[in-house]
């Protein structure tokens, strides 16, 4: 089988300024492999408090020196000025921008009612919010040229943990972005999918206590990631809307469904209680649909849009 490349390609790379870092080992295999990348990073760390500092440019300057083609960035991606600033970055440097991988983020940890507001605020805005914001930017340019690939990186975090529940909100905001941008994007030939990596990185390190938890999280590689990532990121992609875990050179696939469950057309409080076995039993449960819950086939349309 042939190598897979991206020679003549532009990707935007968010938060790969850490090291050792996920979003640096997906520069890195993306300019590796011919793509032109735009490192970017705030440089304000995995907690947004300066004190463990990201930098885009030592990242840039890595490709640079290893024979690949990269440009630094650091604007913010958690607002709409700035995350388009980005994306000029490419157009300013290369014209163009075939590839955003959506890698930024923070994550103070906290139980839900210690975190700080600020805090609460800065995971919203970055992961969520940053999500939007960079998809936003590059849509039209993708539009444009009828072709685009975006991988955003969630976490199982979004089905639940202790001491990032908000983290775990602001990435299940992700994936849903992501299932909705995958339906839109079939007519313009974009694909978009989502990843859920885990490796020691800089922000394992740094967030977490030494403990043998830690110890496993060591042995887990972000290059152990970045192939799965890069994949999505490449024009043979066959799928949009999928939700792949990465780690530890094991990708998988996480998806949710739903059960046969109970009907009853006068149903009552009582019949949820008494039928509560059958409604949860997965025994014979139906996937989530590859790309949308219902068919886009001009059934549902929506009155003008009035701007607010």
């Amino acid at each position: 089988m042939s190598e897979l490349r991206f020679d003549g390609q532009v990707a935007i790379v968010t938060g790969a300024g850490g090291s050792p870092g996920l979003g640096r080992s997906y520069a890195h295999l993306l300019a590796e492999r011919g793509a032109k990348v735009v490192v970017n990073d705030l440089g304000v760390g995995p907690d947004g408090r300066g004190i463990t500092l990201a930098h885009a440019d030592r990242v840039a300057q890595e490709i640079v020196d290893a024979g690949g083609e990269a440009v630094a960035d650091t604007n913010s991606v958690a607002e709409a000025a700035s995350a388009r600033a980005i994306v000029q970055t490419a157009l300013d440097t290369w014209g163009r921008v075939d590839i955003l991988i959506n890698n930024a983020g923070v994550c103070p940890m906290a139980e839900f009612d210690v975190i700080s507001e600020d805090d609460i605020e800065k995971i919203i805005n970055v992961h969520t919010f940053g999500n939007v914001w960079m998809c936003r930017a590059v849509w039209p340019h993708m539009k444009a040229q009828g072709y685009g690939r975006i991988v955003n990186i969630t976490s199982g975090a979004m089905f639940g943990l202790r001491y990032v529940v908000l983290y775990g909100t602001a990435k299940g905001g992700v994936f849903g972005l992501t299932r909705g941008l995958a339906v839109e994007g079939q007519q313009h030939g974009i694909k978009v999918n989502t990843v859920g990596p885990a490796a020691g990185t800089v922000a394992i390190t740094h967030l977490n206590v030494e403990t043998e938890w830690m110890k496993v999280m060591d042995d887990l590689k972000p290059e152990q990631v970045a192939p799965a990532v890069a994949y999505l990121a490449h024009a043979d992609c066959a799928v949009s809307g999928k939700y792949l875990e990465a780690a530890g050179g094991r990708v998988a696939e996480k998806f949710t469904g739903e059960t046969q469950g109970f009907y009853k057309a006068d149903l009552t409080i009582e019949d949820v209680r008494d039928n509560l076995e059958q409604i949860l039993d997965r025994t014979d449960f139906t996937p989530l649909a590859d790309l949308g819950i219902m068919p886009d086939d001009g059934s549902i349309v929506p009155k003008p849009y009035q701007p607010a």
